[in-house]
């Protein structure tokens, strides 16, 4: 008995540590990128967003609340596309029932489900605008753009998720949550106006695709920082910075223009209903 729970405990463990973690940016990152995309909203929108924009920020990161009291549900925050092959990743089909038939349910859980989280939400978004039911359209669109973040984030793209394939444990958090929480006084996030998605879930596979190709950038950037230091500074993150803050900020400009344009997307589809101003 007593082995059969150790055995039990120790598969736990593994999973647990194979499985990316929960937040890429972190929530400074997250609520920042929402707080923006409100401002991309043309309008006709944007009185109900901005009347509710402490209520997204606020809620955006629910999501990881419910991974972290069900860990499964984890694997709706990533897509390790470096798991089909070698980039653009053709041999994964992003019609979810043509990719399930190809390499099965458990196969594409264990390497992550995030671009047709994506799709679900924002069609959860759309139904909830179409029946006027705006509570549930306020928390759709918040968890909405969680996955939406969560897209542009490099590490959420790649079975290198904390950096340990490549000897830098940790770099997901130094470059998602270390570079927002010490320079975010100092960088403006520039969103471009919302704009009309045609297909939610293969945009969201292009927003994972383009997120997946900055990977090697930050990956050398924090091994040029870290040269000739014992630990993660101060002066690190000076280093890590001038080399990858670039990167940073497009990444949050685009999820914020994203996440604006997913939840343009869901009220032009729901027949551009209109929105109260509460």
């Amino acid at each position: 008995m007593r082995r059969r729970v150790f055995a039990g405990l120790t598969l736990l463990m593994i999973l647990l540590l194979a499985t990316p973690s929960s937040f890429g940016w972190g929530e400074n990152g997250e609520r920042m990128i929402v707080d923006k995309a409100v401002d991309t909203l043309p309008d006709e929108m944007r009185p109900f967003f901005q009347a509710n924009r402490q209520f997204l920020v606020q809620h955006v990161t629910d999501p990881v609340e419910s991974e972290a009291r069900n860990p499964a549900e984890q694997r709706n925050s990533f897509i390790q596309l470096d798991r089909y092959g070698q980039f653009p990743f053709a041999a994964l089909p992003r019609s979810y029932t043509a990719a399930v038939t190809k390499f099965g349910k458990r196969t594409l859980e264990s390497h992550g489900l995030l671009p047709w989280q994506v799709g679900l939400y924002s069609q959860k978004l759309t139904d909830a605008l179409r029946a006027h039911n705006w509570d549930d359209a306020k928390l759709s669109a918040a968890i909405l753009a969680h996955y939406v973040a969560a897209a542009h984030d490099p590490f959420k793209s790649t079975m290198n998720s904390d950096g340990a394939l490549s000897n830098q444990p940790g770099v997901d958090e130094r470059f998602g949550s270390g570079l927002v929480d010490h320079y975010q006084r100092f960088f403006f996030l520039k969103p471009n106006e919302a704009a009309f998605i045609r297909d939610p879930t293969d945009h969201a596979f292009d927003m994972s695709l383009s997120a997946h190709s900055w990977l090697e950038n930050i990956l050398l950037a924090d091994r040029r920082a870290h040269e000739g230091l014992s630990g993660y500074k101060d002066d690190y993150y000076d280093r890590f910075y001038a080399q990858a803050g670039a990167v940073l900020i497009r990444q949050l400009s685009d999820a914020s223009t994203d996440v604006g344009s997913y939840w343009m997307t869901a009220w032009i589809n729901a027949g551009r209903p209109q929105l109260p101003a509460y």
